[in-house]
């Protein structure tokens, strides 16, 4: 049997730290301790050369279960539909109009932090909300 590889997602993008802190606030993960030697993420920051400043930031699952998820600046904009997406899965289990109620009240929850409502997509029985970061990545919430 072969081993499991722990991996991370990373995002290129135009300012890390602040899509970082969004998906932060979407995953319920955590800033980790700045590098070792530092006190703080501005005084890590205040140590770079100006042109490495600000040029990535992760997050991490406070349990230690789910990826880090790791943003890195790079020069170009985002210029078609992702190839990969995240899935935040919060209507596990669910089906019909508790589904949907479910997926619209993390909609609710998202939009005031910057997330933009795509369409809500509902058949009945099966829902999916698709959205996008404050950087127009899409994703879904399932």
């Amino acid at each position: 049997m072969s081993a499991i590889r722990k991996f991370q997602v990373t995002f290129d993008c135009a300012e890390p730290e602040r899509l970082a802190r969004f998906w932060c606030e979407v995953l319920g993960y955590v800033a980790p301790p700045p590098p070792e030697g530092f006190a703080t993420w501005d005084e890590f920051r205040g140590s770079q050369p100006p042109e490495q400043r600000d040029a990535w930031f992760a997050c991490v699952d406070p349990s230690g279960v789910g990826p880090r998820l790791y943003f890195q600046r790079v020069p170009e904009g985002k210029a078609a539909k992702n190839r990969l997406h995240l899935d935040v899965r919060v209507g596990t289990g669910l089906v019909g109009e508790e589904r949907l109620a479910a997926l619209d009240a993390e909609r609710a929850r998202l939009v005031p932090l910057g997330a933009v409502h795509v369409r809500t997509l509902y058949d009945g029985t099966d829902s999916c909300i698709p959205m996008q970061d404050i950087e127009g990545n899409e994703f879904c919430i399932d």
